[in-house]
């Protein structure tokens, strides 16, 4: 019997695929705009699972011109990023930021 993955290894499997990136990253926004403090953290830890599975942390520090240091507060459990931060990082994966 093959061994099972954890999680995390079968989430950052998927994630490799960008329409399920962008499909993670939006059910993660929307959940976050609930308001209580857990949820609100929730799109920055997609944010990082994201990165990670794209190439990795240290990657996106080149594309986006964010020490590590800093991107590591930016995407932790209690980041609070500067709006240019966050856009940044958006547009070194990729992905576009819609309102609708």
């Amino acid at each position: 019997m093959a061994k099972s993955k954890k999680y995390q290894d079968w989430l950052i499997e998927k994630l490799k695929d960008h329409d399920e990136a962008v499909a993670y990253l939006n059910a993660a926004l929307e959940e976050s705009l609930k308001g209580d403090e857990e949820s609100q953290h929730l799109f920055l830890m997609a944010l990082r699972n994201v990165a990670e599975a794209q190439g990795g942390l240290g990657n996106l520090t080149k594309k986006a011109h964010v020490d590590r240091e800093s991107l590591y507060k930016t995407l932790s459990e209690k980041g609070n990023p500067k709006w240019h931060t966050l856009v940044s990082l958006i547009i070194s994966l990729g992905l576009n930021l819609r309102l609708s």
